[in-house]
């Protein structure tokens, strides 16, 4: 959602992987303080997830510490005060598996398969069947067991679960819940045509990608810059259902749908992206739309994960 930031957010990781100490970060007016304190603090972490302008992370003793804006409780500390360092998310001290940020919401998996929100709710994308903002986190509605991933887009959120179905709910303008309707959603609807079988979700910021576990890919929601890779672009190229990735019907590892383009690892190690390309964001050598996969060059090979900003 924002290139600086989810570079800053490499930056940790590198520093994280270069020391087994603590490392020392020097003052720098373009380092994020709360990045900055995350690395100083000595806290060791095992996942970053970034939103619009919000930052979360997983401990690895399984706490969930938050840091950035605060307008919605998107940080999820009890309050709506924006914070330059992390703080404590209420209640998630210990017992996390997974967390992911959208837009100005945030969720997380327990260790226990249960799945809770916080933050912005204003289109249901916390699926508590309300419409109500808040700052601590809730529980989603018949989520509370079996949920093995969750993601977070702009204003709508999907979770895989132990059985492999897809579940997603919120902001339904384009189709990205893929339940066959532009219907938003308080609580979670079945993706249609994937109720086992999903390894993976990715959610953008209107269009949502999975990958089966027979390694296809799969996009559904907005579709007008091409980003669900289907060889459709314009108007008329939403898909309110799950529509299969041109070329890419098995040997896809992982996906990750960005603002309004997409990218995938394959299991070769290789990278392949489709949609907006305005800015090179392709990574094909062009700045021309692609509504089909391309490779990206230099990384044809030898690459372990992939995300879409």
């Amino acid at each position: 959602m924002a290139s600086r930031h989810r570079l800053l957010v490499l930056a940790v990781i590198v520093l994280l992987l270069a020391s087994a100490a603590p490392p020392q970060v020097a003052a720098d007016t373009d380092v994020d303080s709360g990045l900055a304190a995350l690395l100083s603090s000595g806290v060791a972490v095992q996942a970053i997830a970034t939103g619009g302008s919000h930052t979360c992370a997983l401990t690895i003793a399984g706490g969930a510490k938050c840091w950035g804006r605060n307008d919605f409780g998107q940080l999820g500390d009890g309050s709506t005060t924006n914070r330059s360092e992390p703080v404590d998310v209420a209640g998630l001290t210990s017992g996390v598996a997974a967390i992911a940020a959208g837009g100005s919401h945030t969720c997380a998996v327990t260790t226990g398969g249960s799945l809770l929100c916080w933050g912005d709710n204003v289109r249901g994308q916390l699926g508590d069947g309300t419409t109500t903002d808040r700052s601590e986190p809730v529980y989603v509605t018949n989520l509370s067991s079996g949920v093995a991933a969750v993601t977070c887009g702009y204003q709508h959120t999907c979770a895989r679960t132990t059985a492999g179905g897809a579940k997603c709910w919120g902001y339904n303008s384009l189709g990205q819940l893929g339940n066959g309707t532009t219907t938003s959603r308080l609580t979670p609807v079945d993706v249609t045509g994937l109720t086992s079988g999903v390894a993976s979700l990715s959610a953008g910021y209107s269009h949502t990608c999975a990958v089966t576990t027979g390694g296809a890919a799969k996009c559904w929601g907005g579709g007008g810059h091409g980003e669900l890779g289907d060889g459709t672009s314009g108007l008329d190229a939403d898909k309110t259902t799950p529509v299969d990735v041109s070329g890419l019907g098995s040997g896809v590892a992982a996906v990750s749908a960005g603002g309004y383009h997409t990218c995938a690892l394959t299991t070769g190690g290789g990278i392949k992206c489709w949609g907006l390309n305005n800015y090179g964001q392709l990574g094909d050598w062009t700045t021309t739309r692609r509504v089909t996969p391309v490779d990206s060059q230099g990384v044809e090979s030898g690459m372990a994960a992939v995300t879409a900003g």
